[in-house]
């Protein structure tokens, strides 16, 4: 560490040791306080049960020569790509939206269009700086306290607080030669990306699902050309189109592969204007047209920050589907068969991820079978984002038919989004030998269990208080006040000008 960066560093973190070690003493459980968020969950500062960690927010350090950066865990994914550019770098997995932090990445095991390759974000971490339950500073990395390190990914804060991560980086290029290859079906994709996972030459790969006859697969290569007569594009400013609406406009009907170079940030953070596609409702919501000029107009606050901020704060977060889910790739024809007739959402995101823990020192923590070679080695990632059922009980239940059938199916849900599942349904599809273990090794059994963090429960939130509640716009309106109070807005002026 730089020597003023690391004095800082030791200071806060010896700061949050005493903290916990007081909670520790009369077992108090407490939760951590990361400042904004971009979870489906709120956060909120509270004097009686909080770590405050928003402090732990710097870059200390990018190594060219190592290919690593040491960073703590409130730093957001465009900061983190910012400072590795300036070394030629960029980290293996960049998660989509640039406010999702490098600690939330590693503890919600996110994924993204190269996780085909390197799997989660957290498989991309070499070691991790935690205090413990008990207030002891300890470090985890996937050779030394291994059964620590990946208990602590996808751990949500259960096993104690994460305080620094060393992440894996590589060599970067100014583009991307981004192809969109059209399929008929959802399985025709699946295929195609399966085949093209095992060309080396392919560094990302995820698709959009548009309908029930339209598949779009992307896959990308970094480069540092753009061959004219061809211009870069962009997707970062007001002016440019979302990238969305972009590739459905490009493939214009044609079933041959076309061709875009993009910027390379424009490309990682691509979804982030529109939030993939979500803010389109907020147009029928708020009875707005949906068009080029709206879109301009209210780009400030169709940022993925400020959606879940306006989304928050008037809770209809309560009313909208957001599941990200995993199948084997043989399930992908019956899965999307079933949410086709079931659902009958679009667009659908579509992301290959390899989940696959290649050392046997990995079967730890709730996901511990992914380091057996009898699991699926990948699993084809559903994103399915929309306005549920007004029908409250029905609106429960398109959840909870979700989640059976991805259980039904042998697969897997990611936990950032509303888990609806009974605690038994939930610890079917988890290893809560391998949790609990952790749990009682580190001295974490007073603390909230993952299941207690991440679930929803449906009486509570139908009964409790919302402002405007049902008064369409007014309820929104009110999120959206709330969201420019806090100054949510501000943060994406940079990008939007």
């Amino acid at each position: 560490m730089e020597t003023q960066t690391g004095e800082r560093h030791e200071e806060a973190v010896n700061t949050i040791a005493s903290v916990v070690r007081l909670f520790h003493a009369t077992q108090r459980p407490f939760r951590n306080y990361h400042g904004s968020t971009n979870s489906t969950r709120t956060s909120e500062r509270r004097a009686d049960n909080t770590v405050d960690t928003s402090q732990l927010t710097h870059v200390i350090r990018v190594d060219r020569e190592k290919k690593v950066a040491l960073v703590e865990p409130n730093v957001p994914m465009d900061v983190l790509v910012e400072a590795c550019l300036k070394e030629r770098l960029v980290p293996l997995v960049v998660m989509e939206f640039p406010n999702i932090t490098v600690g939330g990445g590693f503890s919600g095991s996110s994924g993204e269009s190269s996780s085909f390759r390197y799997g989660p974000f957290d498989s991309t971490i070499n070691w991790i700086e935690i205090v413990l339950p008990n207030g002891e500073v300890r470090r985890a990395s996937k050779t030394s306290n291994p059964d620590l390190f990946w208990g602590a990914a996808s751990g949500f804060g259960t096993l104690g607080v994460v305080t620094l991560l060393e992440v894996q980086l590589k060599a970067a290029r100014s583009y991307v030669e981004l192809t969109y290859h059209p399929f008929s079906t959802v399985s025709d994709a699946s295929a195609n990306m399966q085949k093209q996972a095992q060309d080396g030459a392919v560094d990302f790969l995820d698709g959009i699902a548009f309908s029930p006859s339209l598949t779009v697969v992307c896959s990308g290569r970094l480069v540092d050309e753009v061959p004219s007569p061809a211009s870069p594009l962009r997707f970062a400013r007001r002016k440019d189109p979302w990238f969305y609406s972009h590739v459905k406009q490009r493939m214009g009907g044609t079933t041959r592969p076309t061709t875009d170079y993009v910027c390379l940030v424009d490309y990682l953070f691509r979804f982030d204007r529109g939030g993939f596609w979500v803010a389109k409702y907020a147009f029928s919501y708020f009875f707005t047209p949906f068009n080029r000029m709206t879109r301009s107009l209210l780009d400030r606050y169709l940022r993925a920050k400020v959606m879940y901020a306006a989304l928050h704060k008037s809770q209809l977060a309560d009313d909208y589907i957001v599941q990200d889910v995993g199948v084997p790739y043989e399930q992908v024809g019956e899965f999307s068969s079933w949410l086709d007739a079931n659902l009958r959402t679009y667009p659908l995101w579509l992301c290959p991820l390899r989940v696959r823990r290649d050392a046997t020192d990995a079967r730890h923590g709730l996901h511990a079978e992914f380091a057996d070679s009898t699991t699926p080695e990948f699993l084809m990632n559903f994103g399915i984002w929309r306005p549920g059922s007004l029908d409250h009980d029905q609106f429960v239940q398109q959840n909870r038919g979700l989640e059976k059938k991805v259980q039904e199916l042998g697969g897997k849900k990611w936990l950032y989004a509303h888990a609806y599942y009974t605690e038994d349904e939930f610890w079917a599809s988890y290893d809560r030998e391998s949790y609990d273990t952790l749990r009682r090794t580190y001295s974490a059994t007073y603390l909230p269990s993952v299941y207690d963090k991440v679930k929803v429960d449906p009486q509570n939130r139908a009964n409790r208080k919302k402002p405007f509640h049902g008064v369409r716009p007014l309820q929104g309106l009110y999120g959206v006040y709330k969201a420019w109070r806090g100054g949510d807005y501000l943060l994406v002026r940079k990008q939007s000008n």
